[in-house]
């Protein structure tokens, strides 16, 4: 929605204060110029990315604008989720405790948790290090640093459509350069025509530049910079992890290991201890759900 709003204020100032100048709206509509860039922009970024890359940056982008990313909520559900795995792995056996990683989908723990377990990369990060916590006489440093790695990949590829769309936003000032020079040239092979025709012409052929300087820093740049905050915000449940687990491998009871993971999360979106404290009594989660 606030990418919605954000290009009506801006193409609504630009077009309205145009128009105030006494400028006319039809001289900006040179279809053909829109094609030039639009398709010179679409083809390099086709070219520079492979088709996953591609398909995830489209992806990426209705994420930006639904604002798809882990609510406060959904961190509430996550804390409780480690809290109840952790007095498990605290209180009972290991073969009791290995069932709830060997099979997620059928663990009466994951079942009551519904908004973590739909994203199953998260799961199985839970799941393999929760694993090496059972194994035991793993040191808690090491894991850490093969956390922080594998967290490190993660975010890399979840940024992939960010560097995508922001590189084509930093080619698109200079294609509608190209474009403007076709239209120059287009313009110079009617240097025997009256006046009023080759300024048309010659108008034409600037709003090349125009559109890719606009498209550029008014649309494709601030999309890019929108996609990177909710990918990184959705990137930010596996470092929750990560401290909770950590913390209680350093011997930190379960509610204050999850209290590590707490904070962890932006101010905006931190439940209170007493919010996370209702949800880690056990049946609670469920309750809620019902």
């Amino acid at each position: 929605m606030g990418i919605i709003v954000g290009l009506v204020i801006a193409i609504g100032c630009m077009l309205g204060g145009f128009v105030a100048m006494g400028g006319h709206l039809i001289v900006i509509w040179q279809p053909w110029e829109f094609v030039i860039i639009g398709g010179m922009a679409a083809g390099t970024f086709v070219i520079a990315n492979p088709m996953k890359t591609v398909v995830d940056s489209g992806k990426a982008t209705m994420e930006a604008f639904s604002g798809k990313g882990p609510k406060r909520q959904d961190f509430l559900s996550l804390l409780g989720l480690l809290h109840a795995l952790l007095r498990e792995i605290k209180t009972k056996p290991r073969n009791e405790v290995e069932t709830h990683f060997d099979d997620p989908a059928n663990s009466e723990i994951f079942k009551n948790y519904p908004t973590v377990t739909k994203d199953q990369g998260l799961v199985l990060f839970i799941c393999d290090y929760c694993r090496l916590i059972l194994i035991g006489g793993a040191r808690s440093h090491e894991i850490e640093a093969l956390m922080e790695e594998e967290i490190g990949t993660h975010k890399k590829y979840a940024l992939k459509p960010y560097a995508a769309i922001n590189t084509v936003a930093e080619a698109l000032p200079a294609l509608g350069i190209v474009a403007a020079v076709l239209g120059i040239v287009k313009a110079m092979g009617a240097l025997d025509q009256s006046p009023q025709i080759l300024g048309g012409l010659i108008g034409a052929a600037l709003v090349g530049t125009f559109f890719g300087v606009f498209a550029s820093y008014g649309v494709l740049a601030p999309l890019a910079i929108k996609v990177k905050g909710v990918r990184e915000k959705q990137c930010s449940v596996y470092t929750i992890v990560k401290q909770s687990l950590i913390a209680y491998m350093n011997g930190a009871l379960p509610q204050v290991a999850i209290e590590h993971g707490r904070k962890g999360i932006a101010a905006a979106d931190r439940p209170t201890i007493d919010e996370v404290e209702a949800a880690t009594v056990p049946g609670a989660q469920a309750s809620a759900a019902a």
